[in-house]
């Protein structure tokens, strides 16, 4: 079985395509709490509210990190994705630290990201430009085959 850890930006349906590509192989996912809403306020729900947003997001944030470190920890293989919208701060600093950890690291981007990410590209094994790659990856390291 391979752990795969689906990191990055929450506004498109990259990890569902990943996901229904790689039906019949032998993975499993994991991935941040994708709902922007509940990742934004988990901290306060949970450790009680804030009235300066600062400690709000602070507590958000390190409720979080329990689970990225987690499942990043835990996986075989870290997919980040940096998406077109926002600057994706949070995606680096994953990359980063599956990289510190020695994770096997595909990073998802398009070529109008390759100068911004080019210190995050040269950590990663793979640059991927579509879900689809990521897939063709996954199965080629489980049973070697290639693309048809």
């Amino acid at each position: 079985m391979l752990n795969v850890y689906l990191s990055g930006e929450i506004h498109t349906d990259w990890r569902e395509q990943i996901t229904k590509g790689a039906q019949g192989l032998n993975v499993t996912f994991n991935s941040p709490v994708t709902d922007h809403a509940a990742s934004d306020d988990c901290g306060v729900a949970i450790l009680g509210a804030e009235d300066n947003k600062y400690w709000h997001d602070h507590k958000g944030a390190m409720v979080n990190a329990i689970r990225t470190r987690k499942g990043i920890a835990d996986a075989d293989i870290v997919v980040v994705r940096f998406g077109d919208k926002y600057k994706q701060w949070n995606a680096a600093f994953d990359a980063g630290y599956a990289a510190a950890l020695g994770k096997s690291l595909i990073i998802l981007q398009q070529p109008d990201h390759d100068h911004a990410l080019k210190e995050v590209d040269a950590a990663a094994l793979a640059v991927a430009r579509d879900p689809a790659q990521v897939v063709e990856i996954l199965r080629y390291v489980l049973d070697g085959s290639l693309p048809a």
